[in-house]
């Protein structure tokens, strides 16, 4: 796909503003650490949720989308639908808990909600393991990604050259498409990245994600809408699929209809038919992923950088804003491009009967979203589209630095290393941890083809813990060895079943491993819990007053703390919860029932949603926007260990 010079100025121009923006902030993020890492607590709910979108939508998830639809059909994609309703319980439940504790990273937690030295071993290790390791994996893997977007769109006109060495990344012949990309993620785009992160802390990171998300939805809708409009509009594309679907099950394969919303129940619960999911995965999915499974930018109870989102706001309003927002925009807004374009992708390059049949969309399906841009965009928006690419990579890419970093400064360096020093001594050290986060991670992806089952262990380890990240907010008898045990049984049961072959495709082998993994993580930790001391009352009562949590589950705290007023919000959270799933999820397929032409129904779901909005903003408003609980909190003094 060649680029003209008009799509070059237009990259340039966007790289420009980006560095532009970090240099704007950079004095802000100079003053000290609660200004780089959380923005001075003074960010809004629509910047603040906003970015957290633009976190989320990496340079490899409208290719992930498009492997998923080329696979399973519109269904498959509750793999990530399914989290929605832990993202509502966030929402409500954890949210205000989250900005009332004034810690800087979720890590920090450990040492707010536990005591002793198992807290103090809990904080150091989840700052290494989520900060450097985690952290590396993420960037590697978008890094991966976004070298196979670039290998597509240049690959044409990349020439053969010699080979170079690039020291202990090895060596690389400038002339494959692969390694080119790779050098150019390495070398350009990661580093000028790590530039305005390192210059603009949190806020450079907050106002680049808008401008990067501004950028990204209009280009995904806009390649959208032309690549339907290319074969024809939305009528013929059903009707193609209509006709690849018969020719699949001409050849004796089970298959669905690939623009269903949800399984093919009558397929069986462990089906293996193309175009849909297996009902049992189906289940795991929406009934237990979302509370059992822990995953970046979906943790049980709010973690990671939506935390660092949540710190960053101004109060509990817009703590609570930022993330109803980001929700609403990352399920129910942002799928429909990236489907009806991987549905394009099934239509023009499927081998069962494409308009344009290939041998690299069969192997690979991922990468059918890249071939629609390259074949079908006019050059006049080619380079805008790449650079929306760009804006995808780097907008991940900025906050896994920010958020890598505030761990190992705040939760390792300052906690356990240098405590006393000053905070532009702090700043200074963000800054050159920055720098080697952008080495490690440079690191991460040229080597990621050997660390792919790595990979897999990492996500792994999170299977069966959420449960603890949810209830240690709500049940007073939680203590850090809860946390500990979970941790090391979700690791050892990945390894182990590592070993066992399991039937099925991927999806029903993955629900089959997440429901023994779960089952033994969740047996494992509760034993765990009981067999150990509980926290120490002093811990307990300085979380109290600190979060001022529901009393249920905290009765006994309550009766040593009376002069805080009992708060007791279950019911209503609940309700807000509850409306908060149907109306992301009606205004979901409401969405995806206008784009397929049926209006009725799409119009009766939009209905819907906005009935469930009204209610939200009327029970809040009732209650009291600023704790929920129609009283304010009292200001509790800093504990021992959370600075």
């Amino acid at each position: 796909m060649p680029l003209t010079s008009t799509d070059w100025i237009v990259i340039v121009g966007y790289l420009l503003v980006n560095l532009a923006i970090g240099i704007y902030y950079r004095r802000r993020a100079s003053g000290n650490t609660e200004e780089f890492f959380v923005s001075g607590r003074d960010v809004s709910w629509w910047l603040a949720g906003t970015s957290m979108v633009a976190t989320t939508f990496a340079a490899d998830t409208p290719l992930f989308v498009c492997g998923v639809v080329a696979r399973q059909g519109i269904a498959g994609n509750w793999i990530w639908w399914g989290f929605c309703v832990g993202g509502m319980l966030t929402v409500f439940f954890f949210a205000r808990y989250w900005r009332r504790a004034e810690i800087l990273t979720d890590v920090q937690f450990c040492e707010i909600r536990y005591g002793g030295k198992p807290a103090a071993f809990l904080r150091g290790f989840k700052s290494i393991y989520l900060g450097l390791f985690m952290n590396c994996f993420i960037l590697g893997w978008v890094t991966r990604a976004m070298v196979s977007i670039i290998a597509v769109i240049l690959g044409p006109v990349i020439a053969e050259g010699r080979v170079v060495s690039l020291g202990f990344l090895g060596h690389y012949t400038l002339g494959d498409p692969h390694n080119t990309a790779l050098a150019i993620c390495i070398f350009v785009l990661i580093p000028f990245t790590g530039i305005y992160t390192f210059i603009g802390g949190l806020w450079g990171v907050l106002v680049t994600d808008l401008f990067q998300f501004a950028l990204k939805m209009t280009m995904i809708i806009v390649l959208a809408w032309v690549a339907v409009a290319k074969i024809g509009g939305m009528h013929a594309l059903e009707a193609h699929l209509q006709r690849i679907q018969s020719n699949v099950q001409a050849t004796g394969v089970a298959t669905s209809n690939p623009t269903a919303f949800f399984p093919d129940f009558h397929q069986g619960l462990t089906s293996n038919a193309v175009w849909t999911l297996p009902v049992l995965t189906f289940i795991v999915y929406l009934g237990m992923q979302w509370w059992l499974a822990w995953y970046p930018g979906a943790e049980p109870g709010g973690g990671g950088y939506v935390a660092q989102r949540m710190f960053s706001a101004r109060n509990e309003k817009h703590s609570l804003g930022a993330t109803l927002w980001f929700n609403i925009a990352h399920y129910a807004l942002r799928p429909w491009p990236w489907i009806i374009t991987a549905l394009v992708a099934v239509v023009v390059y499927s081998p069962n009967g494409g308009l344009h049949p290939s041998a690299a969309f069969a192997q690979d399906p991922e990468q059918g979203y890249v071939m629609v841009l390259r074949d079908f965009l006019p050059p006049a928006l080619r380079g805008l589209m790449v650079a929306a690419f760009l804006a995808a990579f780097m907008s991940t890419v900025g906050t896994q630095l920010n958020w890598g970093c505030s761990y190992l400064v705040n939760d390792l360096y300052k906690r356990f290393l240098v405590r006393n020093s000053s905070e532009r001594h702090y700043v200074q050290v963000s800054r050159v941890i920055t720098v080697l986060l952008v080495l490690a991670s440079g690191y991460t992806a040229a080597q990621l083809k050997s660390i792919g089952s790595g990979w897999e262990l990492v996500l792994g380890v999170g299977f069966g813990t959420g449960a603890v990240y949810i209830l240690r907010w709500y049940w007073s008898r939680i203590n850090a060895w809860s946390e500990i045990s979970a941790m090391i049984a979700a690791a050892v049961v990945t390894i182990a079943l590592k070993n066992v072959a399991f039937t099925g495709n991927d999806a029903l082998v993955y629900a089959k491993r997440t429901l023994i993994t779960g089952g033994i993580t969740t047996i494992a930790w509760i034993i765990a819990t009981f067999i150990t001391p509980a926290e120490s009352d002093e811990t307990l009562t300085a979380f109290y007053r600190r979060v001022h949590p529901t009393v249920y589950g905290w009765k006994r705290i309550a009766r040593l703390v009376p002069e805080l007023p009992e708060v007791k919000d279950v019911a209503g959270n609940a309700f807000n919860w509850l409306m908060g799933v149907i109306l992301v999820y009606a205004c979901l397929f409401g969405i995806g029932k206008l784009v397929f032409g049926q209006w009725a129904q799409g119009l009766l779901l939009l209905a819907l949603s906005g009935i469930c909005a009204y209610l939200i903003f009327w029970d809040l408003s009732r209650r009291g926007w600023d704790t929920l609980s129609g009283k304010k909190t009292i200001e509790a003094p800093q504990t021992a260990g959370a600075d």
